[in-house]
C-alpha cells in the first residue's frame, strides 16, 4: 500500500477539511502557505496520467475537481488560490498516487512555490 492509500484508510491519522465517497481532503503536514491541503482520490491511481487512462477516470476527476472548490470554501479562500499537481518524480511527485495542492490564504507570486 502507498502513503496515502494508508490515510484513505484511516490507518494513519490526518487532518481531515473534506472527505466524500470519492476523495479525502486533508491538511499538508509541511505546509508552504497559511491553506495548503491535498486532495487525494480514494481510488489508488499513481499519477495524473493513470487518472486520464482509468475507465473511472472522469468520475473521479470530476469528485477531484468538486472537491477542490468546496475545500476553497472551507478555508476562506475562494477565488484566490493555486492548484497543483506533480506528475512522476521528474517533476517533484513524492507520493506515487495521484493527488492536488491547494494553496492559499497568502499572496502568491507568478512564481511557483
Amino acid at each position: 500500500m502507498c502513503l496515502f492509500c494508508d490515510i484513505v484508510e484511516g490507518k494513519i491519522p490526518s487532518t481531515k477539511v473534506y472527505e466524500n465517497d470519492y476523495v479525502l481532503c486533508f491538511d499538508d503536514i509541511n505546509p508552504v502557505a497559511p491553506v495548503h491541503v491535498l486532495v487525494v482520490p480514494k481510488k489508488h491511481f499513481d499519477n495524473i496520467d493513470a487518472l486520464a487512462a482509468d475507465p473511472e477516470g472522469a468520475l473521479y476527476s470530476a469528485e477531484i475537481t468538486k472537491a477542490i472548490s468546496e475545500v476553497a470554501k472551507i478555508k476562506g479562500v475562494t477565488g484566490s488560490y493555486r492548484t497543483i499537481n506533480n506528475c512522476g518524480e521528474k517533476a517533484g511527485q513524492t507520493v506515487m498516487h495521484v493527488h492536488f495542492h491547494v494553496i492559499g490564504g497568502a499572496e502568491l507570486t507568478e512564481k511557483l512555490i
